[in-house]
């Protein structure tokens, strides 16, 4: 007994022993920022409230400056903050810091293929090929632009039906903003009542709930433990699945009805492309990288256009001079009697200007995805080893009262000059900055604004709540920042 005793206690020693020695390096990690004091194995896993990721982040910023170092268990994690720090990195050094960091949620759905969670080769031979087939698909061109005319006018007819009854009408704004995509990818549009539309709808938005709820923050900080805790983060992999083998099976009928002179769909041209680089060992082009592909275009091209409506719709009704002016607008540019076009938008200076301040208060994805850096780097006296995972706080930036005068306000004139012209702010990076830019984004900004002047230009918007401050406030919880529940009444104009 006394042997097992002092067996025990040696155990005791060692594992103590063990634990201040791994403490001690990563305190002792002087070349890294300052941040709060973490524990040994679980790093600053305690100093971040449940569920409220972003705004922790936020809390620290304040207490240790622009850059600031986390621990997410032993891993070191490089925090940046406000305007001119995440500038420096993301664009000033755009090639250092244009890694992708990890995010553990969807791993082990796509691994590390597709343009979303990859790097290197890999994710500069499919961004390329994905950037140059969307223009060549019609991106930014008068046939692109129509198939989201096409949609907003069934948006119109759709709103028309309800007879300015309250509604929440996120689901139809979602069907519409997904059938611009399914026409480029899988090249047809499906009726919004159709169930197998409806079912993948539902994948997007089970995703990003799972993604930004307290399970899923936990596992994005610390994936060691939770990848063997049962919760519901698990359900992402399950739930991708019914997704994973829709782009499959379309995957296979495109295969079966391909010609290669004539390709139809985004599909297509990867097929192509795969069938001209089969000797190639060194491309990156096979099924794998195709399915996680289309996996990535489908979760970012639904649910983030649909959200920043949903918050513009909410901040307009809470501002109903703001939707005033951008009805008069639309009248004195557009009129009635024809359908808004993005050629508008140049003389459309006010709805620019209430569109950046949406993408900018709204903050739809308040972290960023995570970067990392590609190689080893000097940054602002401090060294970050190649492979180091970065959080750009876009939040911040979009807060920085140095680029804005009323920063935690809703407030279209941070976008206008005392003219009333448009006027940039190179602040609002809401589809990111640098080499991990949205490759969506002409897409995204092109939908924000043609459904919104086509349903401006048929409609006054109303609603029976009266929101406040807190209401259109965006929450700062989780990985996407989603509006409050709130019904709203469409009366045609």
């Amino acid at each position: 007994m006394e042997a097992v005793g002092i067996g025990t206690l040696l155990l005791g020693f060692i594992s103590l022993l063990f634990f201040y020695i791994l403490w001690n390096s990563m305190r002792r990690n002087h070349k890294l920022p300052p941040g709060p004091t973490p524990l040994p194995l679980i790093g600053n896993l305690l100093q971040i409230e449940r569920g409220q990721l972003v705004n922790s982040f936020v809390k620290f910023s304040k207490q240790y400056g622009s850059i600031y170092t986390l621990y997410f268990g032993t891993k070191p994690v490089i925090c940046l903050s406000g305007y001119e720090t995440v500038k420096e990195a993301l664009i000033d050094k755009a090639e250092e810091f244009g890694g992708r960091g990890r995010l553990p949620t969807l791993e082990k759905v796509t691994k590390d293929y597709g343009i979303a969670l990859s790097n290197g080769e890999r994710w500069k031979q499919i961004r390329n090929f994905t950037l140059r087939n969307l223009r060549e698909l019609g991106f930014g061109k008068k046939s692109f632009e129509e198939k989201i005319q096409e949609e907003a006018k069934y948006v119109v007819e759709e709103l028309k039906k309800l007879k300015g009854k309250p509604s929440d009408v996120t689901k139809l704004i979602m069907d519409a903003v997904s059938n611009v995509l399914f026409s480029i990818v899988f090249g047809s549009r499906y009726e919004y009542k159709d169930e197998t539309f409806v079912e993948l709808l539902g994948i997007a938005e089970e995703t990003y709930r799972l993604m930004s709820c307290p399970w899923g923050q936990l596992h994005t900080i610390f994936p060691q433990i939770m990848d063997y805790i049962p919760g519901p983060h698990h359900k992402i992999s399950s739930v991708c699945k019914k997704l994973i083998s829709f782009i499959n099976e379309r995957v296979r009928v495109s295969q079966e009805t391909l010609e290669p002179a004539s390709p139809r769909h985004f599909i297509d041209s990867f097929l192509i492309k795969m069938e001209k680089e089969k000797d190639n060992p060194n491309s990156e082009f096979n099924e794998k990288n195709l399915e996680a592909t289309i996996h990535d275009l489908f979760l970012t091209g639904t649910d983030t256009v649909t959200s920043t409506l949903s918050h513009t719709f909410l901040l307009i009704l809470y501002h109903p001079e703001v939707q005033e002016k951008l009805q008069m607008e639309i009248d004195g540019v557009i009129g009635r009697d024809r359908i808004p076009n993005i050629n508008d938008k140049a003389d459309m200076p006010y709805t620019e200007a209430v569109m950046q301040e949406v993408h900018r208060f709204c903050d739809l994805v308040p972290l960023n995805a995570p970067h990392q850096v590609t190689k080893d780097v000097e940054f602002r006296g401090y060294f970050f080893p190649k492979g180091t995972e970065v959080y750009p706080l876009l939040c911040t930036v979009h807060r920085d009262p140095t680029k804005f005068t009323t920063p935690y306000k809703f407030n279209p004139n941070h976008f206008l000059d005392e003219n009333g012209k448009f006027r940039k702010n190179d602040a609002v990076m809401a589809f990111s900055a640098g080499k991990r830019i949205c490759p969506g984004e002409s897409l995204g900004r092109m939908e924000c604004f043609l459904f919104l002047t086509t349903i401006l230009q048929n409609f006054k918007l109303t609603s029976q709540t009266k929101f406040t401050e807190a209401d259109i406030a965006p929450k700062l919880a989780g990985f996407l920042n989603v509006p409050i529940y709130y019904k709203l009444s469409f009366i045609p104009r």
